[in-house]
């Protein structure tokens, strides 16, 4: 983690999906800096060996701990998350309760059940609880979470010379899915206690995660301040797609309305913003 040397007020914590790399969500950090010398953001989970994922509760603690850093030398802590990674956020607005000054919530993975997904995924709860779960790996495959087509081309090419790219590792360890699950299985029992305010942004064409984690977000998070956006031109990796600069703009929106607000009341009831007339095309 490194800190700017210019003062800044508010700080974001940004969690990358399942074997990712804080690339992911660069583009959001970005936007972040843009907001002002008063917001800066940092990221998480950077490692040297892109499969030594760890067990879920190791995530828990690091993220945690970085949480409770930021807090300590800020007047307020957003944070954001990408697929396990919002999931992750979850968890950590369950555990920091009234802590949290807003989430943002990309693509929620709450279940593999995505277009993309294949048919024998059904399968793979036979081998979590055997010696296969440490040696199998799940290929990552077209589309590779991607909408845009050329940036869908160079992340294959990477991946085909590389163990990661922009997008993540070229496979997921079955170990790493296996530690998923139970995360997500934790905080599907525990949403209700999540308070703090929360984007939920969900693509229409997730091609890992259908709109049934978002809706569940929706309906189960004890928050009372939610807003929605639905992405008609992305895929799985938002941060990423066709449809990144509206992520960035709708996530430091959000986080900078959610700080202006924290002094007041807050802002009950839900929205739903659709995106469909501002996709903007990925580089």
């Amino acid at each position: 983690m490194r800190k700017s040397n210019i003062e800044a007020e508010h700080a974001a914590l940004l969690i990358h999906g399942l074997s990712g790399s804080p690339l992911e969500m660069q583009y959001l950090a970005k936007g972040l800096r843009r907001a002002g010398p008063h917001f800066k953001g940092y990221g998480f989970g950077a490692r040297s060996d892109p499969f030594a994922t760890g067990r879920w509760t190791g995530w828990r603690t690091q993220a945690l701990e970085h949480f409770d850093e930021l807090a300590r030398n800020y007047r307020s802590v957003c944070v954001s998350g990408l697929c396990v990674g919002a999931v992750l956020a979850l968890d950590l607005a369950a555990e920091r309760q009234g802590q949290v000054a807003a989430l943002s919530l990309l693509a929620t993975t709450l279940a593999y059940d995505g277009w993309s997904i294949p048919w024998y995924y059904i399968l793979a709860p036979l081998a979590y609880h055997t010696p296969l779960r440490h040696w199998y790996s799940y290929r990552e495959r077209h589309p590779y979470g991607v909408k845009n087509e050329s940036l869908r081309k160079w992340i294959a090419r990477e991946m085909s010379e590389k163990t990661t790219s922009i997008a993540g590792a070229s496979s997921l360890p079955m170990t790493a899915v296996y530690e998923a699950k139970k995360l997500i299985r934790h905080v599907r029992g525990a949403i209700s206690s999540v308070n703090a305010p929360a984007l939920v942004i969900h693509a229409k064409e997730d091609d890992v995660a259908s709109l049934k984690s978002a809706e569940f977000v929706l309906e189960k998070i004890g928050s009372k301040d939610v807003h929605f956006v639905l992405l008609h031109d992305s895929y799985h990796m938002v941060t990423l797609d066709n449809e990144k600069e509206v992520v960035a703009d709708e996530t430091v929106s959000f986080f900078c309305d959610r700080i202006r607000k924290t002094a007041s009341a807050p802002r009950a009831g839900r929205t739903l913003r659709d995106a469909t007339n501002k996709s903007s095309a990925a580089a």
